[in-house]
């Protein structure tokens, strides 16, 4: 058994047998009663013959009574009180000793025994035995126990020695369990008997598979399933959550399938989520254990629960060989939590982070090889069996290329699936298809202790005629002998990187390279692709390093008030209690300065020593004020937040201060709990009493030893901004649930020249009604107008000549299944129209043409429907969802203001929320923007924790825009956020075609609002709204009022959020650069009008006509430029 996600990881027996017919079979009646807390079993056991000896012996909880129901066979206690190890994955963390006592029992046969021999016990007792807390708690802790029966559930392993054990012999079972009505049990393979009854529940669980030991879960269970391929997905919730549910089946089945391309066939038939009554992170053969909270952290779903699933290869059908050391841990982390990272783009990220745990926590006194590993036992070890092994398979990789550690792993497992394997095993699998001999490899990495430290120096380039000599030198700097690497070193260029590998044998190695061009920048392993110890400079400075000391100091504000020093002293007895540490806790006042020698928190912001965090914060543009406090772009005020703050130590910066400072005392239990799991992070910041965090970062390292840019003899050096590094692709991708191949089909007909840019009252108008309109009613979506159809339709003026046309809004929905929450509703909305032949607002000389409208907001409209196809027909949202296309948003929002005065079936007023969808198409490499994020205090964290899920990076923008139809919500006191991939120069254009369209970004955006979608349907209380609502709609107007006419060609930075307007782009034919602007600058006053944001930039350019020459004022590294404008027609 496997147990991890927040908490320390636990051990495997070691077991060495072969399984070819050779497994003890126990065929077992159970009944369970929570009440008493008992257990009551008969056990049919049949031992093979080649397992038969004399004076057989077995093993049993000593709290059990057992007696033989089979004639001719007796059994004997030999002794009480034996003391043996756990079986499964936790006996180096549980000490059985402190619990209970295991008897030793012989078996006597009357007769000869011939063959197999099959005979018969009952076994009863009691089995609650109590939660304990283990682990240490400066770092992380968490609790277990090895056996309980409650009335909140019950828990039976191998650790509770309740199936009698034959000392290491593998088995395999059936188990026939009957409990109380609306009770449910869970173990090891398949289910293939379950039935109420007589009011009670009997279900059996046949494993014939080789396994270790046997589970027992039972609680009163809600049960949800699906099939994926051969194989059953279950969730075991126990609390009613058909949503949540929902979201691990769909995701089991991904990861299923990912996983079965990746490395064969799963070996089971079922894989549950399995709801525990305490906080566990338990992975067994065929399901996991996860606690209620940990189930429902949103980031779980892609991190820690395929790392369970993953398990179910490595560890519990391929087990261990622990005598050889435990491979498992660091190959399943590389597998699920290393391949997540480098599927969205954050590999080198993850690898610096597993290197940085490794040179914080790890030091000669408890470093040791992998050979020698068995669990995780604390930061220190986890470095090692986890960071150290999963670098180790990095590397592996590395030497043999993608295909060829694909089939070595796909061979290895073949191989070895229900047999115990080793690191040997392994590099068998690696020798057969990759004809390499690898002894010595694998003799480096996994029998040697220690990790290299490197350098580079003496970098010089000299011009040969047309070639470049490119020198230097690279040094292992450990005090232990060389390690043999083959180490990456990149060399940029003006417009490529080349990166070369370095066979390194010995302690120093000069390095020659002739290149065409002038290198600019070398690199040594700039992407962490080795196992290595870092140099204080690649990393900054982080909570991981204060964590990883077994030296700190804690100082106390001695000037706080009386109940602020407690609450601080509190905080420090907590972390003080690790007796793995010496940790000092004092009075600032006793210290003159700053101890040379010690990693320090520094508790308060009228610490004596606050001055000196102060002081570092310059360094990386932040600063600690009286009412707030800045961290990099981003401001938090003081009152209600806690702020954590790392800085390197000024006199030795190979130590960290670390500032704690918090206005919530009821906080710091939560700070105390929290914190040791936000070791990469420099900086952190939480809010209110839980506390909840609303923002993390890490700073930039700066000044690498291993980095050195490259100046040529006899020539300038350049300060040209160089290429990025290339990124190695994914060992394997998830399966999207969502088609960009669908999406974009929908772009290509709204924005086919057929529909003629969808204009109000036009024909293409109407063919994109009826397209929307059957995709509603295919993907389940009912009639949602009041008067029972998809339509909410009215007349208004559709051209510049004041003609008036019918124009229709479509409305679909999924109803709510919560009585009390039905009537209230969700928005999901698009609008539909578009400019036709360019009214309104087409920009001058455009008039007449096609604006397809591709990106606007063919591509919203795409992603609506995507996500009403996926959810339409299986979503039971507690309220309920609408889907709405809205019509005329091009001529002044008509359409969603239509919607807000006259919905009466789903009225505004019952509106939890807005999702938006509107430009969506171009997101590219970039982060998706959420306009609007101001309006709800609880959209920051609603969308960190969806881009936690998704890896899809959002950046809120807060400023107050006149976006989208979300404004006509907003005027009411509903919040609504806009989805937008950001501005570009075919906006409004007809070059706005559907070829440009980002399928794989239309991907990103509705897996981000996906993740919205669920969590406001089912949310119990409505969103805090921030906003100012106007006491009544206006009426619509028959156009739009106040209309921009003009232009400075230039493209806004959305997320800037500092005063003025950033140029996020411009064409080199705009005003805006003939007049001598750049990318960059920012705009703080136009003509007589100061601009401080985007909305005074846009009521500024309102006031001017096209032709009118404008004074701007700008920014430009800080410094202010005055320019002339001429402002072209929009």
């Amino acid at each position: 058994m496997f147990k991890r996600i927040l908490f320390l990881f636990v051990t495997i027996s070691v077991c060495t047998a072969s399984f070819a017919g050779s497994t003890v079979h126990h065929k077992l009646s159970v009944n369970v009663d929570p009440v008493k807390h008992s257990v009551d079993a008969v056990d049919q056991i049949t031992i093979p013959a080649d397992q038969v000896k004399p004076n057989m012996t077995f093993i049993l909880n000593g709290d059990l009574t057992v007696s033989s129901l089979t004639p001719g066979v007796t059994i004997k206690l030999e002794e009480s009180g034996v003391k043996v190890e756990d079986l499964g994955m936790d006996r180096e963390d549980l000490d059985l000793s402190s619990e209970f006592k295991q008897n030793k029992y012989s078996i006597n046969f009357v007769t000869e025994i011939k063959g197999d021999v099959t005979f018969t016990l009952k076994f009863s007792g009691m089995i609650n035995y109590p939660i304990k807390q283990i682990g240490e708690e400066y770092a992380r802790g968490f609790s277990q126990t090895p056996g309980i029966i409650d009335e909140k559930g019950a828990y039976l392993g191998g650790s509770t020695y309740w199936v009698p054990w034959f000392n290491e012999n593998w088995i395999s079972f059936e188990l026939t369990t009957t409990m109380p009505k609306g009770w449910s049990v869970v173990s090891q393979g398949k289910r293939t008997f379950n039935e109420l009854k007589n009011n009670e529940q009997t279900s059996t669980w046949n494993s014939p598979d080789p396994m270790e030991e046997i589970y027992l879960i039972a609680a009163k269970f809600n049960e949800y399933s699906k099939s994926a391929g051969a194989v059953d997905v279950m969730a075991f919730l126990r609390t009613p959550d058909e949503t949540l549910a929902n979201k691990y089946l769909e995701t089991t089945a991904q990861y299923l399938e990912m996983y079965r391309k990746l490395i064969g066939t799963y070996p089971f038939t079922k894989f549950a989520l399995v709801e525990n009554f305490w906080e566990t992170g338990y992975g067994m053969p065929s399901f996991t254990l996860l606690g209620e909270q940990i189930i429902r952290f949103p980031f779980i779903l892609h991190s820690s629960y395929p790392h369970e699933l993953l398990h179910n290869y490595w560890g519990n059908s391929v087990y261990i060989d622990f005598k050889k050391g435990n491979w498992c841990e660091g190959l399943t982390a590389y597998m699920a939590d290393h391949l997540i990272a480098e599927q969205r783009g954050q590999a080198d990220e993850y690898r610096r982070t597993t290197l940085q745990k490794y040179t914080d926590y790890v030091n000669p006194s408890n470093d040791f090889p992998l050979n020698k590993f068995i669990s995780r036992t604390n930061p220190s070890s986890e470095a090692v069996g986890y960071g150290k092994n999963s670098m180790f398979w990095n590397m592996l990789r590395e030497s043999v290329g993608d295909e060829l550690f694909v089939k070595g792993f796909q061979k290895f497992y073949r191989d070895n699936k229900f047999n115990a394997a080793s690191f040997d095993d392994i590099r068998a699998s690696f020798e057969s298809v990759s004809g390499k001999d690898l002894k010595s490899f694998f003799s480096e990495w996994v029998d040697k202790k220690g990790a290299p430290e490197l350098s580079v120096s003496n970098v010089k380039c000299v011009k040969k005629k047309n070639e470049y000599l490119l020198q230097f030198t690279l040094k292992q700097l450990q005090k232990e002998d060389a390690f043999a690497l083959d180490v990456p070193v990149a060399i940029s260029f003006a417009k490529n990187v080349v990166v070369e590998k370095v066979a390194m044998t010995g302690k120093e190695q000069n390095c020659a390279f002739t290149f065409k061009e002038n290198p600019r920048l070398v690199q040594v392993d700039p992407q962490f692709n080795l196992f290595r110890k870092l140099n204080y400079n690649e990393i900054p400075p982080s909570l991981s390093k204060i964590f990883g000391a077994e030296d700190l100091l804690i100082l106390l504000p001695s000037r706080a008030a009386k109940e602020k020093l407690e609450s601080y002293r509190a905080l420090a007895k907590i972390w003080s209690e690790d007796k793995t540490k010496k940790i000092e806790v004092s009075l600032d006042s006793k210290y003159d300065k700053l101890p040379v020698n010690k990693n320090i928190w520094i508790f308060g912001a009228d610490n004596k020593f606050t001055g000196v965090i102060k002081n570092s914060l310059k360094d990386y543009n932040s600063e600690i004020k009286n009412d707030a406090v800045t961290l990099g772009k981003t401001s938090f005020p003081v009152a209600n937040n806690s702020f954590i703050v790392s800085v390197r130590h000024p006199n030795n910066p190979d130590n960290v201060l670390v500032y704690l400072s918090t206005e919530n005392n009821e906080a710091v239990p939560g700070l105390a709990r929290k914190l040791p799991h936000y070791g990469k992070y420099s900086y952190l910041v939480f809010e209110g009493d839980e506390p909840a965090n609303i923002g993390k970062g890490e700073w930039s390292s700066v000044n690498s030893p291993l980095t050195a840019k490259v100046i040529t003899h006899g020539e300038k050096s350049s300060s040209d901004v160089l290429p990025e590094l290339p990124r190695r692709k994914a060992l394997a991708m998830l399966t999207p649930v969502f088609s960009s191949e669908r999406m974009l089909k929908t772009v290509q007909y709204l924005a086919g020249d057929e529909l003629a840019g969808r204009a109000p009252g036009s024909t293409g108008m109407n063919s994109a009604i009826d397209f929307i309109v059957e995709k509603f009613k295919s993907a389940g979506l009912l009639p949602g107008a009041d008067d029972g159809t998809y339509f909410q339709s009215w007349e208004e003026v559709v051209d510049a000549n004041g003609k008036k046309a019918s124009v229709k809004n479509i409305i679909g929905i999924i109803p709510g299944t919560n009585p009390d929450l039905k009537d209230e509703s969700v928005v999901i909305c698009a609008h539909y129209d578009h400019l036709g032949l360019g009214w309104p607002g087409a920009n001058k000389g455009n008039e007449g043409k096609i604006h397809p409208g591709a990106d606007d907001n063919a591509s919203g409209v795409s992603v609506m429907l995507e996500l009403a196809e996926l959810l339409g027909k299986n979503l039971k949202p507690q309220r309920s969802v609408i889907f709405v296309a809205f019509a005329s948003e091009e001529s002044g929002l008509r359409g969603s203001k239509y919607y807000v005065q006259n919905m009466k079936r789903f009225p505004a007023k019952k509106v939890i929320g807005v999702l938006n969808f509107d430009t969506v198409g171009r997101l590219g490499n970039g982060k998706l923007l959420v306009l609007g994020a101001a309006t709800a205090r609880e959209w920051r964290f609603i969308f960190m924790g969806a881009s936690y899920v998704t890896g899809v990076e959002t950046e809120m923008v807060t400023q107050e825009l006149d976006a989208s139809d979300q404004k006509s919500f907003l005027e009411v006191g509903v919040p609504g956020v806009q989805f937008f991939s950001g501005a570009n120069a075919d906006y409004h254009k007809p070059s706005d075609t559907p070829d440009k369209i980002d399928g794989a970004g239309l991907i990103k955006v509705a897996a981000i609002a996906q993740e919205a979608l669920l969590y406001l349907a089912d949310r119990k209380e409505p969103l805090s709204f921030q906003g100012q609502a106007v006491s009544e709609v206006k009426k619509l107007q028959a156009a739009p009022a106040g209309e921009r006419r003009v232009s400075t060609g230039s493209v806004p930075d959305f997320t800037f959020s500092g005063e003025g307007v950033k140029i996020a782009d411009l064409s080199p034919d705009s005003p805006a650069a003939k007049a001598g602007l750049q990318k960059g600058d920012v705009i703080v006053k136009l003509g007589q009008f100061k601009v401080t944001n985007l909305r005074e930039y846009s009521d500024a350019l309102k006031s001017f006509q096209p032709g009118n020459i404008v004074d701007v004022l700008f920014l430009r590294d800080g410094k202010e430029i005055n320019a002339k404008l001429e402002l072209m027609a929009k």
